[in-house]
Order: structure tokens, then C-alpha cells, then sequence
């Protein structure tokens, strides 16, 4: 077995037992995860961290937050077959690829092309043909995309971000980071029933504040 495979099989093994303590049992979410290799979307350098709990960094000032915390979200969004998703602040791709393997489309964007094009790469070699990467400025959402039953936003607002609530559907949710102060940032869950949304204050999490435009030179 090579090098990488046991990185992942011990990687795997190890965070699901840490999620099994958090009450995640999910087996189609455990299982999209486990056939996602996350060695193929970190750093060479980091692919021993791949299945670590802490803050990665990649490309473009940006990073890739502990596997932990990206399988706590999507356990929150509760995806089901069918589902159209969207994703403002690709990173590496991880979350993406594994809302792809539990959804019918995803729709995934980033300000920064080498961005877009590395989490494309990822997505080619993990062999995910449902999830469109796409280098726009998200800060608005997509509005000429329709709707979507799954919003998830990895990049900090000063407020919840209402435009993106327009693009859900009636039972859609957002998950959303917001600058609550200056120093901290919580996620926040917005669900649509109707015209009414219930809004729910999370925890905290280390998302840095979003760029409005795309990058020039990245």
C-alpha cells in the first residue's frame, strides 16, 4: 500500500472517531469523505496534516480550515441526492468535492484563478464531474444562477449577507460567516421558510473577512 493510502486510511480513522465523539454518525457523509482523498487537496508539504484539525495554509494568502471543522459544516447542511449547491470561497476544493458526491450539482466560485484552477485539478483526480469551479466574485452571491437548496460561504461578512438569502429556496439553508466583532467571527445558519428565515447563531470560527472583486493577479 502506498505512503499516501495509509495517510489517508489512519488520517480517516482517526477523524471519524473525533467526529463519532461530536455525535456525527453520518454514514453517507462519513463515507463521501473517506472517497475523497484529502491528500489531493492540501500542499504536498502538508499531506500529513491533511486529516488534522488545524488551519492549512494554501495559495493566495489563503487557507484550508481543519478537516474537523469542514465536516462539522457539511454534517449542518444536511445534503440529500437532488440538491443544487453553492459555494463562495472555494480554497482548495475539499468541501466542494464532498458536497458534490452527496448532491446532484454544485456550483462553487473563488476570487482567485490559480485557486480555481488547482481545486480543478483536485476535483479531475478525485474523479468529481458534478461540481462547476468558477473563478467570480461571490461577494453578491451568484444572482444569474437561480436558486439553490444549499448555501455555504467560507468567507467573513460584517453582516448576515441577505442577497444570498434571495438565491435559496423556500426550506433552503445558508451557512454564512459573520464578523460578530472586531477579533471574532461566528457562523451563523439561515433557513428559509416561505418569506420567513429563522436565523441561529453557531460558534466561532476562524474565516477571514471577504474581498468584494476578482483577484487581478492571482
Amino acid at each position: 500500500m502506498s505512503t499516501a493510502r495509509v495517510v489517508e486510511k489512519e488520517g480517516f480513522a482517526a477523524l471519524a472517531l473525533r467526529l463519532r465523539g461530536q455525535g456525527i454518525k453520518d454514514i453517507d457523509l462519513l463515507t463521501a469523505v473517506e472517497q475523497t482523498p484529502r491528500t489531493l487537496f492540501v500542499p504536498p508539504q502538508f499531506a500529513g496534516d491533511a486529516y488534522s484539525s488545524r488551519l492549512l495554509p494554501i495559495d493566495c494568502g489563503s487557507f484550508v480550515e481543519g478537516v474537523d471543522l469542514a465536516v462539522r459544516l457539511l454534517h449542518l447542511l444536511a445534503l440529500k441526492p437532488g440538491q443544487r449547491v453553492l459555494e463562495i470561497g472555494t480554497g482548495s476544493g475539499f468541501t466542494a468535492a464532498v458536497m458534490g458526491r452527496l448532491t446532484e450539482r454544485v456550483l462553487t466560485v473563488d476570487r482567485y484563478r490559480t485557486l480555481v484552477t488547482g481545486a480543478q485539478q483536485s476535483m479531475d483526480k478525485a474523479g468529481i464531474r458534478n461540481v462547476i469551479v468558477r473563478q467570480a466574485d461571490g461577494s453578491n452571491g451568484m444572482p444569474g444562477e437561480g436558486t439553490f437548496d444549499r448555501i455555504l460561504v467560507t468567507a467573513a461578512f460584517p453582516a448576515m449577507p441577505r442577497l444570498f438569502a434571495e438565491q435559496l429556496v423556500s426550506g433552503g439553508m445558508l451557512l454564512a460567516p459573520v464578523m460578530v466583532s472586531d477579533t471574532e467571527c461566528r457562523m451563523l445558519k439561515l433557513v428559509k421558510t416561505g418569506s420567513r428565515f429563522d436565523r441561529e447563531d453557531l460558534f466561532e470560527v476562524p474565516y477571514l473577512p471577504i474581498v468584494p472583486h476578482l483577484a487581478q493577479a492571482l
